[in-house]
């Protein structure tokens, strides 16, 4: 007999929260119980406790926490070096191993929303390697020995060196496997369209109005300009991204290392991701400001100004399909509607232009984390390299959906094309050079009260011979300089 209120389902979970495997670790505050199935420790847990802040959906990226897998391997590598018992540091260099595979994901519960140092995860990731290192040396989890989280696995390092280091390992491989992929995915896509439509004369637009003629290939070629600018940013601002702040230890200084250990650090790591990082020059810069993330997200937000540009001028040229433009037909890929039958709407221009205003946004808040560098140390990183993370994950993703989804698929209506193109009063503009801009403008005020054409127009006007204008006024001669 349950109690009165008391559910099946909460006697359940009572029961099995009093039942539930601890154990107990310390740090300098004194004891905290720790789940005895996880390998974080004491100030894992007492972060987990102090930060209560938006759930699993605010934990710290996984790109991040494999960065720092990389990192402290790395470290330990070089450590041996310098004099790191061999067993120990062969220990966690096992595993880290596990850690960068991503077999202990589940032991790194801490959120974005913490110290600004990122201490917290980089104890977090210190426990877990140095709890998994003493299971695998048959000795007691929790005990610290023989294998301690600060003494070996942080063995020369700080949080405040550590997680900018891993911040930019994590970003500059993301660059790599997922944006700069996604980037060139669209480029190709576009640049296709754009040869594919090279011979398609159309109406031009400025203001969104009616302006001269160009090739739909040419409109493209805009395009497929934007995104090789987009390529060249991000290859721009990766140089310093590539810079580490490894070995700058508390404030800049190096204190608790030794000479050549961040270079060495530097080293493994360029060897071991194929990417060329090296040690920042400056350490202090490396700790206390993060331009180089606010570089890279001001060419993130400017590549999202590009594609917000792009998606947007072809979910318009593609709208109707009987009361829009309609100069192009857009891949139908899913229903539109719930209430109205048969409608199709362009839902990968709708996607990546939210993608677009999400990293502007993102931009925004990195913006402000990288002004708040004060004194020696910069206190937002948590939530820069977050958001600097997210938008290199929606942009390359939404690059390659947008692709394959949407411009791969794109078709031109030639004959709603040639139709605006010739019923454009800004055809006119062909003739300023033979009877003058005011004259032209006579034809095309004309025209346009009285519902005809051009060519109409003008020889109610007697400013010259339908021979002329059908000389003159001829499309596929406008489409560049004499």
């Amino acid at each position: 007999m349950l109690r009165r209120g008391v559910t099946k389902s909460n006697k359940i979970l009572q029961t099995c929260c009093r039942y539930m495997a601890t154990r107990s670790e310390t740090d300098s505050f004194g004891p905290i119980d720790v789940p005895a199935e996880k390998y974080y420790g004491a100030q894992t847990a007492r972060s987990a406790m102090n930060f209560k802040i938006g759930g699993p959906t605010e934990r710290m990226p996984v790109p991040l926490i494999r960065a720092f897998g990389q990192l402290k391997q790395a470290c330990a590598i070089v450590n041996m070096k310098y004099g790191l018992d061999k067993t120990v540091g062969d220990t966690i260099v096992k595993a880290t191993d596990e850690l960068i595979k991503g077999d202990l994901d589940d032991h790194f519960p801490l959120v974005i929303w913490q110290t600004g140092s990122g201490t917290q995860s980089n104890m977090n990731v210190n426990e877990v390697i140095s709890n998994r290192s003493i299971e695998m040396l048959g000795g007691e989890i929790g005990s610290k020995t023989p294998v301690h989280p600060n003494d070996h696995v942080n063995k020369g390092q700080s949080s405040n060196d550590t997680f900018p280091t891993a911040m930019h390992i994590a970003v500059a491989q993301e660059c790599h496997t997922c944006l700069l992929p996604g980037l060139k995915v669209l480029h190709k896509a576009l640049k296709e369209k754009a040869d594919e439509f090279a011979d398609i004369i159309k109406i031009g637009r400025t203001h969104t109005q009616d302006a001269t003629p160009l090739t739909l290939g040419q409109e493209f070629s805009g395009y497929v300009t934007q995104m090789e600018y987009a390529i060249d940013r991000v290859n721009d601002a990766l140089p310093r991204v590539y810079q580490l702040a490894i070995g700058g230890t508390a404030v800049g200084t190096g204190l608790n290392t030794y000479k050549g250990y961040s270079e060495d650090v530097a080293a493994v790591l360029s060897e071991k991701t194929k990417l060329p990082f090296v040690s920042a020059p400056n350490k202090f810069e490396a700790l206390a400001a993060h331009d180089a993330m606010v570089e890279l997200s001001g060419a993130l937000n400017t590549i999202s100004c590009s594609i917000m540009k792009i998606a947007n001028d072809i979910r318009f040229l593609g709208s109707g399909p009987r009361c829009g433009l309609g100069e192009l037909s857009l891949p139908e890929n899913e229903p539109g509607s719930s209430i109205m039958p048969g409608k199709i709407n362009p839902t990968q221009c709708e996607a990546i232009t939210m993608v677009a205003a999400q990293v502007m946004g993102n931009h925004v808040a990195v913006t402000v984390g990288g002004s708040n560098g004060h004194f020696e140390l910069n206190v937002f990183k948590p939530m820069m390299v977050a958001n600097v993370l997210r938008s290199t994950r929606l942009l390359g993703d939404s690059c390659v959906s947008f692709s394959k989804n949407c411009v791969e698929g794109i078709v031109a209506n030639r004959d709603t094309i040639d139709r605006l193109l010739n019923e454009s009063l800004m055809l006119v503009t062909a003739l300023n050079p033979h009877i003058g801009y005011d004259n032209a403008t006579k034809i095309a005020k004309k025209a346009h009260k009285d519902g005809t054409t051009l060519l109409q127009s003008a020889l109610a006007l007697e400013l010259l011979t339908e021979e002329q204008f059908k000389e003159w006024v001829r499309p596929e001669i406008m489409l560049g300089p004499k």
